[in-house]
């Protein structure tokens, strides 16, 4: 496929990017950049972050991207695969508090985890890839779910990556987020993961008014698609 004239970051101020070394890491490094406006040149924000990825490394995603055939594997539900493309990042998510940074509000919408809070990965219901209380739900009809208030550290904060998200296909991938790792370089079932402090640093400078995105990508792609995307140079 030729790289497309639209960029996808076209309207965004903030951005994640995530390069791994190849489609099969699961390990990469997390870059902040930022700009003042969409015209502007992107920044760098802070120093680079370790993350873990899934534990079959990347497969192309449903995004904000064009549709990428031929060049890797593509994201289905179970694979192990984090997703690979460019993708909107719409709202955080905890244990206890809207302002994960300790100082003002959360600039994103903030869901609360409950018992009742539960991420649908089941591919059959109506309710796959969403995030649902599921007492406000007269009749659930999926067969398995994620539960949004776990037993350990992984979701105590973390941020909803807007993948399969606009009309979603079923099997091709739900519940992907940002969060917290399980330790030090521990692959996940298919999120991006990184240290509790690192997950609120980037919490507290998230900022829904700027449109922030996650570009995740093998080192490879990410050149191919640098000058296409309007993505800044990265640094490994």
């Amino acid at each position: 496929m030729t790289p497309s004239c639209l960029s996808p970051l076209a309207s965004s101020c903030q951005l994640l990017s995530v390069i791994a070394s190849d489609w099969e890491s699961c390990a990469a490094q997390l870059q902040r950049f930022e700009r003042a406006t969409p015209a502007a040149d992107w920044q760098v924000v802070g120093a680079p972050i370790a993350v873990s990825l899934g534990k079959s490394g990347l497969a192309w995603g449903r995004g904000l991207h064009p549709v990428v055939a031929g060049s890797g594997p593509e994201k289905r539900e179970g694979d192990g695969c984090a997703p690979a493309g460019v993708f909107a990042i719409t709202a955080l998510f905890g244990y206890g508090t809207p302002n994960p940074a300790g100082a003002g509000a959360a600039r994103l919408p903030f869901l609360l985890a409950s018992t009742d809070l539960k991420a649908i990965d089941d591919p059959a219901s109506r309710y796959y890839n969403q995030i649902v209380d599921q007492s406000c739900i007269a009749q659930p009809d999926w067969a398995s779910c994620e539960d949004m208030l776990r037993d350990d550290q992984r979701y105590a904060l973390g941020a909803v990556i807007a993948h399969n998200s606009e009309l979603p296909v079923p099997g091709a991938g739900s519940c992907i987020f940002l969060h917290v790792w399980a330790h030090e370089g521990a692959a996940t079932a298919g999120c991006t993961a990184m240290s509790l402090a690192d997950m609120r640093k980037i919490a507290g400078w998230l900022d829904g008014a700027a449109s922030p995105v996650l570009v995740q990508l093998p080192q490879a792609e990410y050149e191919r698609w640098r000058e296409a995307w309007g993505l800044p140079p990265f640094a490994a």
